[in-house]
């Protein structure tokens, strides 16, 4: 809430402190402390306002919240409604009057902490913001009409009634926004520990907590809250469906949300997956000796397999070649024949504009050679065609299954919109750059592929819910916690590059 008071005589003053021009200002939390340090002890607000209305003052609260309820003895309002507040001796519930109703309504229905960084341009820049709060006013947004729908569907006389699971299912897609919400939560911690190192950041966020009544959780426990949230909603469902009966109205909707939300949490680790990936593609490529053209990653953001293959011209010359099977794009390379753990840039085939083809053992009729172990990658569009030997029949056989693998999950990512942003992209070839990453003096670096992705079809990845959960700790969930969640151990957790 927004508060401030009327004085018996009618004149609007703001709780705010004010300069000699009659203008709000804002301040530093040392220097409000120093106007009035009670209030800033916790409880301070809650003080003020109760000697403001022991005076004669008539006091306003501004809703920055909606507040729905179905309890008569609360009251109910929507963001920006003014509300008079009567009393406010208990720090957590207000008495207070809007329109013709007094009811008791919740003192920390605000949002401190954005309001006040974007007021404070010369401690936090667009990009600091940014970084720091991702799209959180997007996910409230959702919310609230997610939790307006999901209250609809409650049966406030017989609740084992209630029908909730087509409210998931209604909004499963708008669910995908917490994706970039929990991709932007590591280095939303790593800029707020930066900031944290400075005094005056410390006591700015301690000040918006105390004056917005909000309780004792720092800031980053509440920017936690939507990663929880989101890896909560199956394990709460799967609790929902453990005792709900197959003839219930509501089982097969349930079971359908529990499945569902399932999806949704493994998207969002699919694309995590994605962004620590792209970080060793990154250093990966810089490696490389002569790299031409555009930057791995400006098309690929996975290693699907790599191996020797030999590859064979048209002029029926072999070439000894290191191959390396990413999305869209095949690379080959040549070792140094001293450096073996060298290795140079010889060229890339577009793998979306061809087409696998196995050959059998035996003499080639369009490169009249004998093959062995050999497969063709022959081009739509232009007719060209590329001829590969493996050693083995197996190593055939692996090349075949991956290059399948490639088209499937090009075409997945495509269906679930799974992209990584421009942005994401440079900063990871800035950071494979720079000195300690990737190529060093003498192309020292490391040459090795990154970690191949060997995943499952995208519809078996799915997190592993268990079976029985006690009820109290399900519902516990919903506390920010200041540990790191286990939502970021990723199904295949990346290794890191060795030389």
């Amino acid at each position: 809430m927004r508060t401030s008071n009327i004085s018996t005589d009618g004149a609007t003053e703001s709780s705010a402190l004010v300069d000699d021009n009659g203008s709000e200002e804002d301040y530093s939390y040392e220097e409000l402390c120093q106007a009035s340090p009670r209030y800033l002890q916790p409880g301070g607000e809650q003080l003020a306002i109760n000697e403001l209305i022991s005076d004669g003052n008539v006091v306003c609260a501004e809703a920055l919240w909606d507040h729905v309820t179905m309890d008569d003895q609360e009251l109910g309002f929507k963001a920006g409604d003014v509300i008079q507040v009567l009393e406010a001796s208990n720090k957590d519930w207000w008495w207070g009057r809007n329109e013709d109703k007094e009811a008791w309504f919740p003192a920390s229905f605000v949002r401190g902490y954005i309001r006040q960084c974007r007021k404070h341009t010369g401690m936090f820049t667009v990009a600091q913001l940014g970084t720091i709060f991702g799209n959180i006013e997007e996910i409230y947004k959702f919310q609230r009409k997610f939790l307006k729908d999901l209250e609809k569907q409650y049966n406030k006389e017989e609740p084992h009634l209630s029908e909730i699971g087509s409210c998931f299912l209604q909004h499963q897609e708008g669910f995908a926004i917490y994706s970039e919400y929990c991709n932007n939560h590591p280095g939303a911690c790593l800029e707020l520990s930066n900031l944290m190192k400075q005094g005056k950041y410390r006591h700015f966020f301690e000040a918006c907590r105390l004056l917005q009544q909000m309780i004792d959780i720092a800031i980053d426990g509440f920017l936690l809250t939507p990663v929880q949230k989101i890896c909560k909603y199956p394990l709460q469902l799967a609790e929902l469906l453990k005792y709900t009966t197959q003839e219930h109205s509501d089982y097969n909707n349930i079971k359908a949300a529990y499945e569902t939300m399932k999806n949704v949490a493994c998207l969002i680790n699919e694309r995590k997956r994605k962004l620590e990936s792209i970080d060793k593609i990154a250093r990966w490529q810089v490696s490389i000796v002569g790299w031409e053209g555009l930057n791995i990653l400006d098309r690929s953001s996975e290693l699907i397999h790599s191996g020797e293959l030999t590859k064979i011209t048209k002029q029926g010359k072999s070439q000894q070649r290191t191959f390396f099977l990413f999305d869209h794009q095949l690379v080959f390379c040549k070792k140094d024949l001293l450096r073996r753990d060298m290795l140079y840039y010889k060229g890339r085939i577009d793998m979306d504009e061809m087409e696998l083809m196995d050959i059998e053992d035996g003499r080639d009729k369009d490169y009249n050679i004998n093959v062995k172990n050999a497969f063709k990658i022959i081009n739509k569009s232009t007719d060209e065609v590329y001829l590969f030997c493996a050693k083995k029949q197996e190593d055939k056989g692996r090349w075949l299954q991956a290059c399948a693998d490639e088209r499937r999950r090009v075409q997945e990512d495509k269906e679930m919109g799974m992209e990584i942003s421009e942005s994401q992209k440079k900063l990871a070839m800035l950071n494979a750059q720079k000195p300690g990453h990737g190529k060093s003096k003498g192309y020292n670096g490391c040459s090795l592929p990154p970690p191949h992705q060997s995943l499952h079809p995208i519809h078996q990845r799915h997190i592993t819910v268990p079976t029985s959960i006690p009820q109290q700790q399900v519902f516990a969930l919903a506390e920010p916690k200041r540990k790191p969640s286990l939502f970021w151990h990723t199904f295949n957790k990346l290794t890191p590059f060795k030389k």
